[in-house]
């Protein structure tokens, strides 16, 4: 008989799989409600209200899954049910139609002005010729970010005659081809759209994306759509350019700030907004629950989960084997990720030297869940990287070797692009941490980690004095500094770690630099 924790409210309908198991019992209370039996259960299914800590999991020692009644985990901590050896689930599907059809449906009402003339109607006045709007038949519609729901909202405008147009740097010609939609840069969007959605994370690469420097780059009588998350759009931006008449119109669903309180988009007419609604209907709420307790049911069970946040089945002994290399993995996939910032195809990790002896598995997947974690709206993990990845289009494969390069380990990772290569190379040193050895060519060492800037350029006396005095000027420290050139006079790269992340204007002014070649800023 396993016991199994419902601490927020959710439905009978969507807690049938287990109600119909006879080895569960179900409790449906909260934890705090529960405190002297926590130890008793096996499971727990919350929503968003109960936050699941160190603390919690260290009372429920014969935990072994948390379910998640939907996507986000933020009231999570996964890191430590990984310690504890506790399995997270959620329902990444669970709302993708809901919150694609309510992107339409702002689409649609923002164009045609439904809300401000049903307040009028309601308001006992008939101007129709005050509310003439747009047709959305014919017009250009950019779609930054494309993952599931991204593909369901152009698929809905395809079906409407519009001509979409992508931005997402893992969208690969041949799955855009498939589904209709162009590939274009970020650039290319904002220039061709009338209508642009955003269906990213919210990251560090994301906040802000479409702020004053972007928003200039659109069309003049653009319309805005954002149902993914506050921030991607600069708030205080977009209400300048509502009001200078830059762009048309915006359909918020999120905010940086929830609720918005007194928010000066809330005043401007041109503005239509609702209450975070995008997962808010009858089938998303039953969708989401029913998924996570049909996986919970599977996981007690003796069978395997399809969408876990964490390692399953992953015992503690094999993963304190394993950790160093695992971390070491993901930063080597979020520097590649961040280097090949294109469309990929394929992925090939190489092991060598003692870690080839361990479970490379959950290591090749902590490499990929790295990669594509800046770029994927979804919540991407070493479980569902592999799933991911073939939605995207990117094939992987592991390949063991004998060249350790010199090293007691080495982990080798190579990500091949639609018109390039990147190749990075890491071990990792006990007592001395994490390092990087080899990067798309060069021979170099430095530490994976915090602010990082990548500099290739050609090999001339006074590059490392000329860019030390353009980050000397602009106030930036250095705290360390590694150099790799192929040969005297030929190319070279410089690997900078930095006291604080770089502006976009002051990597420009360092590409500006004679015989700097490529300039990309590394966050790890």
């Amino acid at each position: 008989m396993f016991r199994v924790l419902v601490s927020d409210s959710i439905s009978e309908e969507g807690l049938a799989p287990l109600q119909k198991s006879e080895h569960i019992e179900i409790v449906q209370k909260h934890v705090t409600e529960v405190e002297d039996r926590l130890h008793e259960f096996d499971a727990l299914l919350v929503r968003s209200a109960t936050k699941v800590t160190e603390e919690l999991l260290s009372k429920m020692p014969n935990l072994k899954i948390v379910g998640r009644a939907g996507v986000g985990v933020d009231n999570i901590d996964v890191d430590a049910a990984t310690k504890h050896g506790v399995v997270v689930i959620n329902a990444p599907n669970g709302n993708t139609i809901s919150t694609a059809e309510h992107t339409f449906a702002m689409m649609a009402s923002l164009v045609r002005h439904i809300p401000q003339a049903h307040i009028s109607v309601k308001s006992r006045e008939w101007n129709r010729s005050v509310f003439v709007g747009t047709e959305l038949h014919g017009k250009h519609l950019g779609v930054i970010g494309f993952g599931r729901i991204g593909s369901e909202v152009a698929k809905r405008a395809r079906a409407f005659g519009m001509k979409v147009h992508v931005y997402d740097p893992f969208l690969t010609k041949e799955r855009a081809e498939k589904l209709g939609v162009s590939v274009c840069t970020l650039d290319e969007v904002l220039a061709v759209s009338d209508i642009i959605t955003v269906h990213t994370p919210l990251t560090k690469e994301t906040k802000g994306l479409l702020g004053e420097k972007n928003l200039a780059k659109t069309k003049k009588g653009v319309y805005l759509i954002n149902c993914a998350r506050g921030g991607i759009i600069d708030e205080q931006a977009l209400v300048k350019f509502l009001k200078n008449g830059h762009v048309a119109g915006a359909a918020l669903d999120v905010f940086e700030q929830e609720p918005p309180g007194d928010h000066p988009l809330l005043s401007l007419d041109n503005v239509i907004v609702t209450p975070h609604l995008g997962a808010s209907t009858v089938e998303a709420q039953l969708n989401v629950a029913t998924q996570v307790a049909e996986e919970v049911l599977q996981f007690l069970e003796g069978k395997p989960v399809t969408s876990s946040i964490n390692l399953p089945t992953l015992s503690k002994d094999i993963y304190e084997k394993i950790q160093s290399f695992y971390n070491l993995a993901k930063k080597m996939g979020m520097i590649a990720s961040q280097y090949m910032n294109v469309p990929v195809q394929e992925v090939t990790v190489t092991y060598a030297g003692t870690v080839a002896d361990l479970e490379t598995t959950y290591i090749t997947r902590s490499l990929l869940a790295g990669f594509l974690k800046p770029r994927v709206a979804s919540t991407v993990n070493e479980v569902n990287a592999a799933m991911i990845a073939k939605e995207r289009g990117i094939t992987f494969g592991e390949k063991f070797s004998n060249e350790t390069h010199g090293y007691a380990n080495c982990i080798s990772f190579t990500v091949h692009g639609e018109q390039n290569t990147f190749t990075i190379k890491g071990t990792h040193i006990p007592n001395y941490g994490d390092r990087i050895v080899h990067l798309n060519g060069f021979a170099i060492d430095f530490a994976p980690e915090g602010y990082l800037l990548y500099i290739e350029h050609q090999d001339r006396p006074g590059m490392i004095g000329k860019v030390g005095n353009v980050l000397g000027e602009h106030q930036v420290n250095i705290a360390t500094m590694q150099v790799g050139r192929q040969q005297a006079g030929g190319k070279a790269i410089m690997m900078l770690s930095l006291d604080k992340p770089l502006d976009d204007a002051l990597l420009e002014t360092l590409s500006k630099i004679e015989d700097i070649e490529t300039v990309k800023k590394l966050e790890v």
